[in-house]
This record gives structure tokens, C-alpha cells and sequence, in this order.
């Protein structure tokens, strides 16, 4: 980091899917110029400055770029001087894990129309997460189908960036199936040995390295050291403030993100996520969230 201004990066938002669901609210804080975020574990507010002066640049996450993109809401932030940034998870089509997104054929339009309006340098695919379960008998099932199809049309987009990871269980999300009931009353999630998400993720590198695409890991410290020797695998930033530079020059802190799950292999740098759990819910149903409450 040089010298200069230093400005911050606002993450928008691992809590929920603002652009499918919140971008009104999100350009009225901006019309406001500031944020209010709220810490989830001890409920301090923190007011966030939010101009072109002090965010060097937003980075959007989402499931759905669909009202993003049919709305406008990038030209009009980037006629405000914000720079954009996208997280784009794109996974397979499996509408018992992910009911409520689009279809995959919608979101591959949005991922090429992401890469068209605002380059495919500013665009990560994820992944994320892999899993395994089974619902009424023994067969042990994924969601893994799709990734092939997914990563060629991203390779054909521009995007050099793929993030994974395997999905971690957590209490809410047990309570959440147990809460459905009969219809869910034979379904459970898997969690593979060791060796198995070795070898997916060895497959999954095989596939991209037919392009100049990388594929990292997000929050998978014990599975990449365990990765053979030569893997070419490695751990991800979801958000990548020296990438930022690259893209846009400006000044950023390198720092890693205390907030985040460092141990666990997380490489974000610091930023600050707006959006709320609890005030803006994410409507999209996913049974492996970890955002949304039981």
C-alpha cells in the first residue's frame, strides 16, 4: 500500500442478497450518504460514511443479478463514481437445496450480461457451497451436476476466477429441515471423508485449467494443505482489495478482515458489510444458508 487517501470497500453483503432483494434501500442509504451496520454479534452500530470520496468500491454478492440488471442500478452507481465488483454464486440447478433462485438458464444470461456491462475482470464465480445428503434412501446425492456446464460458459464470459468451498453444518440449518417436516423427514446432509473433497476439488481444477481459470478456496485451510503436491488450488479473497488496486487504482487497506473466519483460510481483506440478518432476510430459501435464521 502507498501512500494517499485510503478509502474503504463496503461488502453488499454477505448477510443477505441485496442486489435480488434490497437495492431500493441500499441507493437510499447512499442518497443518505452513510450506512448504519450492525454488528451480529454484539449489536453495535457502527455509522458507515458511504460517498464516492470515502468507498473506493462496492462488491455486490448474489444468488440473482436479475433486478440489479434489468433496473439499471450499476450505470447509475457508476455515473455516482462508485467502482463495482460482483460475487456471483452460481450453482448447480437443484431446487430442493436452492428453491427460490432462478432458473440456471436466467442466471448464465446474468453472468454473461455482468461480464458485457462491466467486464469480466470485475466478475468472481463461486461455487459455493459443495454438498452431499440424502433424502429417503441411501443413495448419496450432490449438487455437483452443473459445475462443467457453468464453468464454460463463465471460461466464454472472461471470468478467471472460480471460489469454493464444502458446506459447513450448522445447528440453524438442522433445525430449519427438522422444522419442515413429513416431507423432509428422510433428508440429511453428508459430510464426506477427507479424500473425497480432495478429489472433487481436484477434478474441479482439472476442469478450469483447460483456461486460464483459477480455482480457489474460500475458508478451506485443512483441505489445501492436504491438496497433492502441484495442485494449483489455492486460497481465495472473496474480497480482494489489492485486485481492487489493480482495477482501479486508489489506496486500500491490505489487511486481513479480523471479523472473518481467518483460521478457518479466509483471505478477505478488510471491508465493512452493510445489510442486516434480521432486517433484511434473504427470500430465496436455500436449505444450507447459514444467513438466515431457523
Amino acid at each position: 500500500m502507498t501512500g494517499g487517501h485510503e478509502q474503504r470497500v463496503l461488502s453488499a453483503s454477505r448477510r443477505t442478497d441485496i442486489p435480488a432483494f434490497y437495492m431500493d434501500w441500499f441507493m437510499e442509504q447512499l442518497r443518505k450518504k452513510t450506512f448504519e451496520s450492525v454488528n451480529p454479534f454484539n449489536g453495535r452500530i457502527s455509522v458507515i460514511p458511504a460517498t464516492s470520496e470515502t468507498v473506493h468500491t462496492v462488491v455486490f454478492w448474489s444468488k440473482n443479478f436479475g433486478p440489479f440488471l434489468s433496473r439499471g442500478y450499476g450505470r447509475r452507481l457508476i455515473e455516482q463514481g462508485f467502482n463495482l465488483f460482483f460475487n456471483f454464486t452460481v450453482n448447480s440447478e437443484a431446487p430442493l437445496l436452492e428453491p427460490k433462485v432462478p432458473p440456471l438458464k436466467e442466471r448464465l444470461k446474468q453472468l454473461d450480461a455482468l461480464c458485457d456491462r462491466f467486464g469480466p475482470e470485475c466478475v468472481t464465480w463461486r461455487f459455493d457451497p459443495v454438498c452431499w445428503f440424502v433424502n429417503g434412501n441411501d443413495i448419496v446425492k450432490d449438487n455437483l451436476t452443473g459445475f462443467e456446464r457453468i464453468a464454460e460458459r463463465a471460461i466464454k464470459a472472461g471470468v478467471r476466477r472460480c471460489i469454493t468451498s464444502f458446506m459447513d453444518t450448522y445447528p440453524k440449518i438442522q433445525k430449519r429441515i427438522a422444522q419442515k417436516g413429513p416431507p423432509m423427514a428422510d433428508f440429511a446432509f453428508i459430510d464426506p471423508p477427507m479424500e473425497k473433497k480432495i478429489a472433487v476439488l481436484s477434478d474441479m481444477e482439472r476442469i478450469l485449467e483447460r483456461s486460464d481459470m483459477q480455482l480457489l478456496t474460500c475458508c478451506e485451510e485443512e483441505i489445501l494443505e492436504a491438496m497433492p503436491q502441484g495442485s494449483r488450488t489455492r486460497k481465495a479473497s472473496c474480497i480482494p482489495n489489492d485486485l481492487l488496486m489493480g482495477l482501479y487504482g486508489g489506496c486500500l487497506s491490505t489487511k486481513r478482515d479480523s471479523g472473518q473466519r481467518i483460521r478457518n483460510g479466509c483471505g478477505c481483506m478488510v471491508s465493512v458489510d452493510v445489510g442486516s440478518y434480521r432486517m433484511h432476510p434473504c427470500f430465496h430459501g436455500c436449505l444450507f444458508c447459514y444467513a438466515n435464521p431457523a
